[in-house]
């Protein structure tokens, strides 16, 4: 498949999960190749009267620039206590809708966004769907910049092959101004018991592992578009 066959099965997943929104709701806005699309096709159904008094939640700066840039109406914490729906992408979904994510560096926003959602929809192409989580993408670990040599070692410990994440030769910071550890465990046997040792450990600020957050997941492929409910395990 080309890149641009790809980028089309995206615009696809993130039109479709647009379309879930209603009038009135707030909407958390992932960051991402895949949310970005959302993030259109909502301006899109604003400016042609499908929906009317929407306010968003923005993961990233990136995406609070692309949403001020589309006019869609911004709202922060300090205004809201809750989000009905949040949209976003995902580089790695397991069958229980386990997720790897951070790819695009907003791990910790996307995080803290998706946790006050209620609902929790991702959004990718038939890429992104694997067996068992660290079987195709790496997991990001965002840490403080003091001692990150040290949160790299404790990761190495663990079982990654850990690699600091550069953008143009440079320390790749994200938007709290952090760096991130991209960590290769391979196929994880126990996320949730690896989740709780990162979680342990003084700073690693957040990590990728989305574990029994979302509430579906729509899919884009060749023959179809699909959506996934969690299964037990």
């Amino acid at each position: 498949m080309t890149a641009t066959d790809r980028a089309a099965l995206k615009q696809q997943a993130g039109a479709f999960a647009a379309d879930l929104v209603q009038s009135g709701m707030i909407v958390g806005l992932g960051t991402g190749s895949t949310a970005i699309h959302a993030t259109r096709r909502i301006a899109q159904r604003l400016r042609n009267g499908e929906l009317r008094n929407i306010r968003a939640m923005p993961t990233s700066r990136a995406t609070e620039a692309a949403a001020s840039e589309l006019r869609i109406p911004l709202v922060s914490f300090a205004d809201t206590q809750r989000i009905d729906m949040t949209i976003d992408g995902a580089d790695e979904v397991d069958p229980g809708l386990n997720l790897i994510k951070g790819g695009g560096g907003a791990l910790l926003r996307e995080k803290i966004v998706a946790q006050s959602s209620d609902r929790f929809v991702i959004v990718v192409d038939d890429s992104k769907l694997s067996s068992r989580l660290g079987s195709r993408f790496a997991v990001p670990v965002e840490v403080v910049e003091f001692g990150w040599q040290a949160q790299a070692r404790y990761l190495e410990a663990l079982g990654a092959k850990v690699s600091l994440r550069l953008d143009d030769s440079q320390r790749y910071r994200t938007d709290q101004g952090n760096f991130i550890l991209d960590c290769d465990f391979g196929p994880i046997a126990d996320v949730a018991a690896l989740a709780l040792k990162m979680e342990a450990r003084a700073g690693i600020v957040e990590h990728g592992l989305f574990l029994g957050m979302a509430q579906q997941v729509v899919v884009a492929s060749p023959a179809d578009i699909r959506t996934l409910p969690a299964t037990s395990k």
